[in-house]
């Protein structure tokens, strides 16, 4: 687990522009409820979660598109784990950052 915290600390500090989007939009409680970023869950490294929600956010860019059946899979273990996951396509964070937060904020009041 040590060895997934160190490579999260790595992450947070070269986030993706649309990760570095979505989080000025989550960061410090702004939807009511607060986010991590890079957090580590299991034996994942997630993008954003809400631990109170045990909701998991995943922005997925063009290196998700090969990777469909094995996000499946990853989504399957987290659910497993007791979290949700949402998955938010990098495009609709760059070019539709409202419609991206609104979905975060549906997700939410979905009772899990």
């Amino acid at each position: 687990r040590s060895v997934l915290s160190a490579r999260a600390r790595g992450m947070r500090s070269a986030p993706t522009t649309t990760e570095a989007q979505l989080w000025q939009a989550l960061s410090g409680s702004q939807l009511g409820i607060g986010f991590r970023r890079q957090f580590v869950v299991g034996r994942f490294i997630v993008d954003f979660a809400a631990p109170a929600a045990r909701l998991v956010v995943e922005v997925d860019g063009g290196y998700h598109r090969e990777r469909a059946r094995a996000d499946a899979r990853r989504d399957r273990e987290l659910g497993r784990l007791g979290w949700r996951v949402l998955r938010l396509p990098a495009e609709l964070v760059r070019d539709r950052l409202g419609d991206a937060v609104a979905a975060v904020r549906v997700a939410l009041a979905v009772a899990p």
